[in-house]
């Protein structure tokens, strides 16, 4: 359901890619969502809110559904450890530390719309002036894999049952 793919040519990641490490995961949904939609349902997953709930106890950064929304709509610049370092109408770019998360949307024909979630990791300048990406880094870099899927995925089923729910008002989604 998601898969790695290559980043799109206007991605705003892709001066990451080959600075360090930089990934990039796709699904598609049978119907057209907005870039504003999709930040929205990703960050508000139950997944997600795991991670959030990590963060907020351990950075002292607490974040809430409201403010998702408000990052979504462009109301706001910063969410969770992450503040926005780009953005354009389809895409996102998230800054925290040496990491970004990207979220972009495309429309395509065949398939409706197609999701993107890509990270990328700036490695590290030792006094050497060596470039490292560091222990955190290479401990964790199957789990990052298999939890950015997880993510994408959560975000997709989040907007699936939106989407039912709005076709059947009546019946819970």
């Amino acid at each position: 359901m998601a898969h790695p793919t290559e980043l799109p040519p206007d991605s705003l990641l892709l001066p990451y890619d080959g600075a360090g490490y930089a990934d990039c995961y796709v699904t598609a949904l049978p119907f057209p969502v907005t870039a504003a939609a999709f930040i929205e349902g990703f960050y508000t997953t139950p997944l997600f809110k795991l991670e959030r709930m990590i963060l907020s106890r351990m950075l002292r950064r607490p974040s809430t559904d409201a403010q998702a929304r408000e990052l979504a709509v462009g109301r706001r610049h910063s969410f969770a450890a992450w503040s926005v370092e780009a953005r354009k109408e389809d895409q996102i770019l998230l800054a925290a530390g040496r990491t970004r998360s990207w979220l972009a949307t495309a429309p395509d024909t065949a398939l409706g719309t197609r999701l993107y979630f890509g990270s990328a990791v700036v490695p590290r300048r030792a006094a050497s002036g060596a470039r490292s990406m560091g222990f955190w880094f290479r401990a964790l870099g199957g789990f990052h894999k298999v939890y950015s899927r997880a993510l994408l995925r959560a975000a997709r089923n989040r907007l699936m049952a939106q989407s039912r729910a709005r076709l059947r008002p009546d019946e819970p989604a």
